[in-house]
């Protein structure tokens, strides 16, 4: 898998650290329970899309690009992950901010991910739910393009080939970690969302030859459609680096984790971040990673896996938005002390 044909800048603390968590695994007893630290890749408190975001970021660069313009919910890890990254290379941002999440408190607006959005100097839209977002960016970057700007537009979570590269990365950092341990990695298990982080795994692996399955949790479609989704975006990513094509069979996803939908935690959400922070010192968010969180507590449980499965589940990131959560997560750890 040769990487170095596509322009690509360094934004990423890597390789980010696989751990152990021991007292997690105890108290579920078994499987052998890692964590794949990508909340610590440094890009703006960190995130998944960093490793997008060295691919796009360096295409943006190569085409000489002036402005990054994206889009994402309200509370997006990725919009301000983009901010960051623009500031980063002396670019201007500009994010689309779906109002996607209903009845969030009064704060959730100004709070979280949108406070840092600012601090990184982006300019922000807001736009009502519903609508096709990544179309609504489009229409943005034919207007700055008309003003004389040289945008270069990044769909939803960084989610296309050219930052699916940067989860092709990732895996064959597992796989090299793996060796380096003399651990033999049985799953994954991730947060699936816009689809970018897990098509890059299970494109990645096919190209390294690796059997490495990777579990999907849902944060937001049913299982069909992530699958149709998350399985094109494989195969696009595949073609782009020169792999064979993958099948669907490689693309698993669970939606039992979903609650009532995106951006709302479920109780299962809201458990399993309590139970990382205090297990393992390790603070998930509320949208995606507590969801994926959720799905790997219950497989356990549930004995989805062996008792002596080494289980690695992908850190997401996204902690900034507990911030926009306080008032639920504080009600949760009070409801739980009385």
């Amino acid at each position: 898998m040769d990487l170095e044909q596509f322009p690509r800048v360094i934004l990423c603390h890597g390789p980010t650290p696989l751990e152990p968590m021991p007292r997690l695994t105890e108290m579920l007893g078994g499987p052998n329970l890692f964590i794949k630290r990508d909340d610590c890749t440094g890009l703006g408190t960190g995130g998944n899309k960093t490793r997008k975001l060295e691919f796009l970021v360096g295409e943006a660069l190569s085409e000489n690009a002036d402005i990054l313009v994206t889009q994402g919910a309200v509370q997006s890890n990725h919009v301000r992950q983009t901010a960051a990254a623009a500031c980063k290379v002396g670019l201007d941002c500009h994010g689309l901010l779906e109002r996607r999440v209903p009845n969030a408190g009064e704060d959730y607006e100004t709070t979280g991910n949108v406070f840092l959005d600012q601090m990184f100097r982006a300019t922000l839209e807001f736009r009502p739910p519903g609508l096709d977002m990544n179309a609504e960016a489009m229409a943005v970057v034919e207007k700055l393009r008309a003003e004389g700007r040289r945008p270069y537009f990044i769909p939803g979570g960084g989610s296309n080939p050219t930052g699916a590269l940067g989860y092709a990365v990732c895996a064959q950092e597992l796989v090299e970690q793996s060796a380096e341990r003399g651990i033999n990695i049985d799953w994954v298990v991730m947060g699936t969302g816009s689809t970018g982080t897990q098509a890059g795994l299970v494109a990645g692996f096919a190209a390294l030859k690796s059997s490495i399955p990777v579990m999907g949790v849902s944060v937001r479609q049913p299982e069909d459609v992530q699958i149709k989704a998350v399985h094109g975006l494989v195969e696009r990513t595949a073609a782009k680096i020169g792999c064979d094509s993958v099948p669907v069979s490689k693309v698993i996803v669970d939606d039992g984790y979903v609650g009532d939908g995106y951006g709302i935690p479920a109780d299962s959400t809201l458990e399993s971040i309590m139970l990382a922070s205090q297990m393992e010192g390790i603070l998930l968010d509320p949208v995606y990673s507590g969801k994926g969180f959720a799905g790997l507590v219950a497989m356990c449980r549930d004995g989805f896996f062996k008792a002596d499965d080494n289980v690695v589940f992908l850190h997401t990131g996204g902690s900034v938005a507990l911030f926009a959560y306080q008032d639920i997560l504080s009600g949760y750890i009070n409801q739980k002390a009385s």
